[in-house]
């Protein structure tokens, strides 16, 4: 039988509350002002009752916003010329940073920064306050903002994309409905923009359903694990960055730590970790508290209070994981099209200068009353020829040349810097960060190797702490009552191949510690154990599964972390 749904029509729909969809509506609404204004003046057609609209699945603006975060204003500045007499949260402009290798025990300080992370006159921001700040915004130009609403279909007609449907709400474990269930809605639009973040699940449908990516290399990720401290006493100048190379990974593991200097003596603390690492056993979130322990970092810290926690991938395989942008019915922005540049680690320009060129683009069609496929279009070309893509390019081949980590990639990247991003051929071939894990034996030379060989430590609750302490910093709730959000469609797999040869790493690699593999004592009988509600929305499990044999799919609309400075 099939499911009755309201079916709500709005001009143009945005999926996804995070910069790039806010960004977009804001300008999108900021031009049809604009343009009634004038039209009042002059006779030209108005564009009246016109509906914009945003959903997305966190508890509230901001609530799912995360990011380290250092911003290049130049696209902000476009946006909301006056941003900085208007409130916008910025935690302070970047007018010292500095660049540090790291061994076990001490520091190596360069000597300059690099252009590429060269950051004065940039800002610290927290993404969650941005969000906030930008919702607000929005909530005055008229645009209609539906939060705790996840999208979970997208909808088409004749292959052409009308809309998406949001998840029912009221469902418990066994998929049957409670006394408060709601069904989702239908929301059909004359544009439909996918601003959903990294790895987002309805564009990673989009992408494969349309062919999207045909022609362009997987997409790559690095994932980070990030705290907020309060300080006992100011250590750090507000917008005082610092960024480190080296320790704790490995030689062959591309990555690096961040200190970003907030305001009210508090500090952004995170460290990022390429996704094609090759160790079964790495962790994370291992790796970032171990990170803590370095004498530079305990010596900040110490005396401190963590303040909040979270984690969020990114997308960084570059220019050529780009897919096409413009399809019959919508268009991708931000980190949801890969727009991120991975030399910089910078992606809320890209995403706010995406956002504005899809909402001229919009803006366009709908004067003419033309939103056809070869008008869309017209977005991916504008795209290509903003400064910030442009940069892409140079940088086309930078996270290829990571693979093998950092010292060999050091070299690479020099290379490139010098070639114009060439690197031995124009582009590098890649293969998705799944597919880089080696089995245990392969990279211990033993089916069980060692503590000490691991790497792993002891959490002592004051400067490093478990996975479990961390989530409760995070506000990360959901539902209990409901299915999974993560799905795992072949336990087979789990209990057999991927124990043998990966002894289970979704255990180690999730930030969250949503996996575990428990054992009856009694009968040996193993049991993959899903604690979804620990969940941080993330996205890593759906990206390094070694047999891509977890599916990662909203919860319940408001579930996940709640957010508030990171």
């Amino acid at each position: 039988m099939t499911q009755e749904r309201d079916v709500l029509e709005v001009d143009v729909l945005y999926v996804g509350g995070g910069i790039a969809s806010l960004s977009s509506a804001l300008h999108l609404s900021n031009l049809v002002k604009a343009h009634n204004e004038q039209a009042a003046a002059t006779g030209a057609k108005r564009l009246d009752e016109l509906t914009i609209a945003v959903i997305d699945k966190g508890f509230s603006p901001g609530a799912h916003g995360i990011s380290g975060a250092v911003m290049a204003p130049g696209p902000l500045k476009d946006l909301v010329p006056d941003f900085v007499e208007k409130g916008a949260p910025l935690e302070g402009e970047v007018k010292k940073e500095s660049i540090f290798f790291l061994t076990k025990k001490r520091k190596l300080k360069a000597p300059f920064a690099p252009p590429p992370l060269n950051n004065h006159g940039n800002y610290v921001v927290s993404m969650s306050r941005l969000n906030q700040w930008m919702a607000d915004l929005l909530e005055k130009n008229g645009v209609d903002l539906f939060w705790e609403f996840a999208g979970v279909e997208v909808l088409y007609d004749e292959g052409k994309v009308i809309g998406v449907r949001t998840g029912d709400k009221g469902i418990d474990a066994k998929g049957e409905k409670k006394p408060n269930y709601e069904p989702g809605t239908d929301i059909h639009a004359g544009v439909t923009v996918f601003g959903e973040g990294s790895r987002g699940n309805l564009t990673k449908e989009l992408i494969a359903h349309l062919g999207l990516d045909q022609g362009a290399n997987p997409p790559a990720f690095e994932v980070g694990v990030k705290e907020v401290w309060e300080l006992p006493e100011p250590r750090l100048q507000p917008g005082e960055v610092v960024h480190t190379l080296g320790y704790p990974l490995k030689r062959d593991t591309f990555g690096g730590g961040f200190i970003y200097g907030m305001k009210d003596n508090m500090v952004s603390v995170g460290q990022l970790v390429s996704l094609d690492y090759s160790d079964p056993y790495l962790d994370p979130h291992r790796e970032f508290q171990k990170f803590k322990l370095h004498p530079m970092l305990a010596a900040l810290l110490s005396g401190g209070k963590l303040v909040q926690y979270g984690a969020k991938t990114v997308p960084v395989g570059g220019l050529y994981s780009i897919p096409q942008l413009s399809f019959p019915g919508g268009l991708i922005i931000g980190d949801a099209g890969n727009l991120f540049n991975s030399q910089k680690i910078k992606g809320i320009d890209l995403a706010i200068r995406s956002g504005m060129l899809a909402a001229r683009t919009i803006f366009d069609g709908l004067v003419t009353d033309d939103l056809s496929e070869t008008t869309l279009a017209r977005y991916a070309k504008a795209v290509g020829e903003s400064a910030e893509v442009k940069d892409l390019r140079k940088v086309r081949n930078f996270h290829q040349g990571m693979t093998k980590g950092l010292y060999l990639g050091m070299s690479k990247a020099v290379l490139q810097f010098l070639l114009g991003g060439r690197d031995i051929n124009d582009r590098l071939d890649s293969k998705p960060d799944w597919r880089h894990m080696k089995r245990v034996t392969e990279k211990y030379g033993t089916a069980s190797p060692s503590k000490e060989a691991i790497g792993e430590i002891d959490f002592d609750g004051k400067l490093t702490f478990d996975k479990e302490t961390d989530v409760y910093y995070s506000g990360a709730t959901h539902e209990e009552a409901q299915p999974p959000h993560l799905k795992v469609p072949d336990l087979n797999i789990c209990y057999g191949k991927c124990t043998e040869y990966y002894h289970n790493p979704c255990s180690r690699f999730c930030p969250a510690g949503v996996y575990e593999m428990t054992t009856d004592e009694a009968t040996g009988q193993r049991t993959l154990q899903i604690n979804f509600s620990n969940c941080v929305h993330c996205k890593t499990c759906d990206i390094k599964d070694p047999f891509e044999n977890i599916q990662w799919v909203p919860p319940e609309g408001g579930g996940g972390p709640k957010y508030t400075v990171m």
